[in-house]
């Protein structure tokens, strides 16, 4: 092995501040949580694919260690397949969240996808209770997510889907640098999917955000490519890291487009050029004559998750010194990747359970705040 070697950066060590800060929420003398009183996840499995099934038990095994409740309800061929549950199959995946929705003991909800994919997951994933959603993938969230949205007022989070537009909040210049992100009164942090989340927490360790720049710029000047662009890791991820000032490259199947963020002052539909009302965020430019190839030699950043055994990026394609991520189970780099990259995260597993975790605590004191406000 050569002695120039890029560093690897594992999840365990990144998430160490994050745990303490979880273990310090859910102590009895934590005011969060009073009278030994639980925060309760519940996992609801569909599908009998394995990787789901080990997914749902590391999540068990984290929250367990760290006094969170969890549950993992078994629906559909699920429940068929591993409990040998003939009578109940007809139990449905919507119907278990929407029993849980309704649960006042429940203050989480994960769903272990994908179970059909496309359109009918996404429906799924907007039935799921905003008050309850750990994972953030409900559409008020994702909207919020895409229009760069930071901030929401808890008594927006309706449990019946709502088709009204966030207001977006006001963006006023600060004379210094934000060492502190200022939440406006009477909001709190709206929810972002864990795993994009995790990955974006991983990336602050390593240095690719410039803290020095204010925030949601702290990332400008990075060429960062993700390959894969599903709704759940990809396109999410490609937004925020876009939002935060990145020209994104997005490699999928069929396609490579280009996220980057839209300035505040813009063309809009029914003007020439006009300061937007809306919040800068991400716009999308297809990039028809570029190649991955092309794609990975320019980046300061290579993040891959594309859930296939056989996929490998290959080393000499990438840029010398650049940060490789990890997402997939399976391994998307070449064994010798730290020839090439600076640093080099394998995977990110145990920071997107924390993420969750951390979102459900989040998600406890806006249920709180909800219920003080009497809806």
């Amino acid at each position: 092995m050569s002695e120039n070697q890029g560093l690897l950066v594992t999840a365990s060590k990144v998430h160490l501040p994050f745990k303490t800060e979880l273990l310090d929420d859910l102590s009895p003398s934590s005011s969060k949580f009073k009278n030994g009183q639980q925060p309760k996840l519940i996992g609801i499995l569909s599908t009998t694919k394995e990787d789901a099934k080990t997914y749902a038990e590391f999540t068990r095994k984290s929250c367990e260690q760290i006094g969170i409740k969890f549950e993992l309800r078994l629906v559909g061929e699920a429940r068929k397949f591993y409990l040998k549950d003939q009578d109940n199959v007809e139990i449905d995946v919507e119907e278990a969240i929407l029993e849980a929705n309704d649960d006042p003991e429940v203050n989480g909800i994960m769903v272990y996808y994908p179970i059909y994919g496309g359109r009918q997951d996404q429906y799924l994933q907007s039935v799921v209770s905003p008050q309850k959603d750990v994972e953030g993938l409900n559409h008020q969230f994702l909207f919020n997510l895409y229009h760069n949205i930071r901030f929401i007022s808890p008594l927006t989070l309706r449990p019946i889907p709502s088709s009204h537009l966030p207001t977006p909040l006001e963006s006023k210049s600060k004379k210094s640098i934000q060492q502190e992100e200022i939440i406006p009164p009477g909001t709190v942090k709206s929810i972002l999917p864990c795993t994009p989340l995790a990955i974006v927490k991983v990336l602050e360790h390593i240095g690719v955000y410039n803290k020095l720049l204010n925030y949601g710029d702290r990332a400008r000047g990075k060429v960062i490519t993700i390959i894969n662009r599903s709704e759940v890791v990809g396109r999410p991820l490609a937004a925020l890291l876009a939002n935060d000032g990145a020209r994104v490259i997005s490699v999928d199947i069929d396609s490579i487009i280009e996220f980057s963020k839209r300035p505040s002052n813009s063309i809009t539909a029914n003007s020439e050029s006009t300061s937007s009302k809306f919040n800068p965020h991400h716009i999308t430019t297809p990039l028809p004559e570029f190649n991955l190839s092309q794609a990975l030699s320019i980046s300061d950043v290579v993040i891959s998750a594309v859930p296939i055994l056989s996929y490998k990026i290959n080393t000499k394609d990438l840029k010398d010194g650049c940060i490789c991520v990890n997402v997939a189970g399976e391994k998307n780099f070449q064994d010798d990747v730290r020839e090439r990259a600076s640093i080099y995260v394998p995977s990110v597993g145990m920071m997107t359970i924390a993420m969750l975790q951390r979102n459900l605590i989040r998600l406890c004191g806006y249920q709180d705040m909800v219920k003080a406000a009497g809806l």
